[in-house]
């Protein structure tokens, strides 16, 4: 049995009618994925609030879960705008596996350019990663390619509910640049970005403008190869039937 996301699901039983859940943090990945066949929710980078948001959720009404969005860069040979397919999720003692029935074919045919795309690790933490030296320690740590706030939860999700469990992260700040405090800030209960704050840390403190601005040029990469992948979510791409256990402890 194959999941195509936003496809659909063929099985000895037909095809299955329902959505693919698309976990995002912020309202420009949401609007990405926003489309026929998806369910999409938007949780502002706030854990607490996505916890919430799912707890509301009938996880029959949908027939798997991915976590699509951006991320922070752990390995330091990946740069913005680079492509992360997810092999695992990682947080604290707990390891998640992900599927994704990708070929090299469905990655050339979607419209990513000379984005680079890897298979790898995400790491899910409660709090943004900001600093480089964080960044290398959560990387020592975890061999994790990258770093986001929602992976983590969208796959206990998807574990607890018994449906497959895909994540497709594209790198926004790579590992060698700080994420701005005032960048972090910024992000409004909708998952949009406060202008008007961002403008009037600019007036106070003109010094951080230049870190600003590396940091939008960084992701409004990030968001062009995310429309790119926005292919890889219909047919028969991204997530596939796990095998068991989905869900596995680390060693002690």
């Amino acid at each position: 049995m194959t999941l195509g996301i936003g496809g659909e699901l063929a099985s000895g039983n037909g095809i299955d009618p329902r959505p693919v859940l698309i976990v995002t943090g912020l309202v420009q990945e949401a609007r990405i994925a926003a489309g026929p066949g998806m369910m999409v929710i938007c949780s502002s980078s706030d854990p607490r609030q996505l916890r919430s948001l799912l707890a509301t959720l009938d996880s029959t009404t949908f027939r798997g879960v991915i976590s699509f969005g951006v991320a922070g860069g752990l390995d330091p040979t990946l740069k913005s705008g680079d492509i992360v397919v997810a092999t695992e999720v990682l947080a604290g003692d707990t390891r998640w596996l992900a599927g994704s029935a990708l070929n090299e074919e469905l990655i050339a045919n979607a419209a990513l350019g000379r984005r680079r795309v890897v298979r790898g690790g995400l790491a899910g933490v409660e709090q943004v990663v900001a600093g480089i030296a964080k960044k290398a320690a959560l990387w020592m740590e975890t061999g994790a390619a990258a770093v986001d706030m929602e992976s983590h939860i969208a796959a206990a999700y998807a574990a607890e509910a018994g449906v497959p469990f895909a994540a497709l992260r594209v790198i926004s700040d790579p590992a060698n640049r700080a994420l701005p405090a005032l960048a972090r800030d910024a992000i409004k209960p909708n998952g949009d970005i406060d202008l008007r704050l961002v403008l009037r840390g600019v007036a106070r403190n003109p010094m951080t403008l230049r870190s600003l601005v590396s940091t939008g040029i960084d992701f409004n990469r990030a968001l062009r190869s995310l429309r790119g992948c926005r292919d890889l979510l219909l047919g028969d791409g991204l997530v596939a039937r796990l095998p068991e256990p989905l869900v596995r402890q680390f060693a002690a």
